[in-house]
């Protein structure tokens, strides 16, 4: 069946109704042609340092909120951000909304800001909302205004239907009136001016309104502009941005007098790789919020970013050591949770469920603590967990995919059994099956049931008490210990001895020569568990039928390591003889 292209919902609803097959009209789109940049040098360069950061989270996060903070919250906010070592926070839009003019305004009376943090104000390039804005920000000693209008051909186009002239007037005409405030203000003003829409404008005219807005303000290496170059709405894929800094920082006539800022959004999932692109190309400052909140599909994330950096041994000039801190006031705060797989942050992020994932990542967690190395380089983990304030216990989660490693990695790292390593895919069978019937186990679960495989197991033999003594003959090293044993068997009280070499040997004689059994001792391990006087001594012996060649390890737990060597082949037996 040939397959059709529908043009509108009635007709998609009469194909499937027919059952005709159609596709996307992807026709219907086409690219927005903006630069072709030959000579591009950012593809070889790499970031080396911190960019000025500044959070939009108190205004660009919260006016894409369902629910928006409220002045409290905003405080909260602000607070942790500072905390966070953010130097430049826009706060809100003052002269737009009564909350964030009382906002401004409780932060300036009540003295919240500190004397290195710079807030920024948002304003339209329209005269009376510049007026407002600038009452707001009385008292403040240091701030930067953001004027800005849309400069697309798409918004010149539909929404002002204004030619280019009458766009860059506006502009034009916001610095002025900027400047003139400025002249009776008592704090610093910094001017930020946004071509609002960059990614849809055309990279001549783009430059062309960013140059009369730095003339109007008379900006020079001193008095520098912020001019922030936004991806308002993404529009192509990270590289086509970077060329559009790239061209922007390789064609201001005076670069020196301006501190090129970048404010990306995430519509095409990008956000992230656009403004790590966008340094490379040259931008000296960005924009961003908390995970990502706002308009849409957000703006980028700043913590992303941050912690990418740090990843590669590059100081993010942020104090981002405690994630859970981060993440408990963003989501109480702007009331969205923190998804179980971002970057970092996520509940999941430092989890592997994949069994050859756990067994590389205990294998690498082992190798970086024996090497005491200055860097850390352990599988399936960019970052130490413990550098974000988060646990290893969290590191490992079991399920149906999972493989004998990560079994193990849990019995070592939440109880401290170090099992032999042929008894991983022994153990790891049994949890298998849990999994498949219910899904994820715990590492509570996996103890219970290494309890009951190994340690409880007490039938048909139940081990009740020994002793353990030196033969009077020594000469006979095959016999120079002898075991006196007391046990049930299937509910029967009995009681062996023999002669062996040493307590294992002893005591398996003891079980043959009653020929209630016929195993033999193949493997014999032990640690201590935990640490000091008060150390219990756990025991691995590994055993085989002779007469159905059936191996499996038996466990063995006691304060004394003869008696846990013991417990560990009543555990075997009774696994082989269940």
């Amino acid at each position: 069946m040939v397959p059709h292209i529908c043009s509108n919902w009635a007709d998609m609803r009469f194909f499937i109704s027919k059952g005709v097959g159609y596709m996307l009209n992807y026709q219907k789109y086409k690219r927005f042609e903006t630069i072709k940049l030959k000579e591009r040098t950012w593809p070889n360069k790499i970031i080396t340092k911190a960019p000025i950061w500044c959070s939009v989270d108190l205004r660009d996060g919260n006016q894409a909120l369902v629910n928006p903070m409220t002045v409290d919250e905003k405080i909260e906010m602000f607070n942790l951000l500072i905390e966070l070592g953010f130097k430049e926070i826009e706060i809100g839009f003052p002269s737009a909304s009564q909350i964030e003019y009382d906002f401004l305004r409780t932060l300036v009376e009540r003295n919240l800001i500190p004397d290195d943090v710079i807030v920024q104000v948002l304003t339209q390039a329209r005269p009376h909302l510049i007026k407002k804005t600038f009452e707001s920000l009385e008292g403040v000693k240091k701030a930067v205004v953001h004027i800005y209008n849309s400069t697309s051909v798409l918004q010149r186009d539909v929404v002002f239907n204004m030619n280019k002239e009458e766009i860059k007037n506006i502009a034009i005409e916001g610095t002025k009136l900027v400047k003139e405030y400025v002249k009776d203000f008592k704090g610093e003003v910094i001017l930020e001016y946004s071509p609002e829409s960059f990614t849809g404008t055309e990279m001549n005219y783009a430059l062309e309104i960013c140059e009369a807005v730095l003339d109007t303000w008379d900006a020079t290496k001193e008095n520098k502009v912020i001019i922030n170059l936004p991806s308002t709405v993404e529009m192509d894929t990270p590289n086509v941005y970077a060329d559009q800094i790239e061209w922007m920082c390789n064609n201001f006539k005076d670069r020196e007098r301006v501190i090129v800022s970048v404010h990306p959004h995430n519509d095409r999932g990008t956000g992230v790789a656009a403004t790590e692109l966008a340094l490379l190309a040259g931008a000296d400052r960005v924009e961003g919020t908390l995970f990502g909140n706002g308009e849409r599909t957000g703006n980028v994330d700043v913590l992303n970013v941050a912690y990418n950096m740090f990843s590669q041994g590059v100081d993010p000039k942020l104090n981002l050591e405690n994630i859970q801190k981060i993440i408990d006031v963003y989501e109480k705060c702007c009331k969205i949770p923190v998804h179980i797989r971002h970057p970092y942050a996520g509940e999941l992020v430092f989890t592997a469920f994949s069994g050859s994932h756990q067994d590389a990542i205990n294998k690498g967690m082992a190798k970086y603590n024996e090497r005491e190395g200055q860097y850390w380089e352990v599988p399936y983990l960019p970052v130490d967990p413990s550098d974000l304030g988060r646990e290893y216990e969290a590191l490992v989660r079991i399920n149906s995919q999972s493989g004998k490693g990560g079994v193990a990695f849990v019995m070592d790292k939440y109880f401290g059994y170090k099992m032999p390593k042929g008894m991983h895919k022994e153990f790891a069978d049994v949890i298998q099956k849990i999994s498949e019937k219910k899904g994820e186990v715990a590492p509570n679960t996996i103890m219970d049931k290494f309890k009951e495989e190994y340690l409880d197991i007490k039938e048909p033999f139940t081990f009740l008490k020994c002793t353990v003594k030196d033969a009077e003959d020594q000469s006979d090293q095959s016999k120079d210990t002898i075991i006196n044993i007391k046990f049930l068997y299937k509910g029967k009280e009995m009681e062996l001895s023999a002669a062996g070499n040493g307590p294992l040997d002893s005591l398996k004689r003891a079980l043959v020569e009653s020929t209630l059994v016929d195993t033999t001792i193949l493997d014999y391990e032990e640690h201590s568990l935990g640490k000091g006087s008060q150390a219990m001594a756990a025991s691995y012996v590994k055993m085989v039928r002779n007469d159905n060649k059936k191996e499996t390890y038996g466990v063995g737990v006691n304060s004394n390591i003869t008696l846990a060597s013991i417990k560990a082949v009543f555990s075997a037996i009774n696994r082989l003889y269940k």
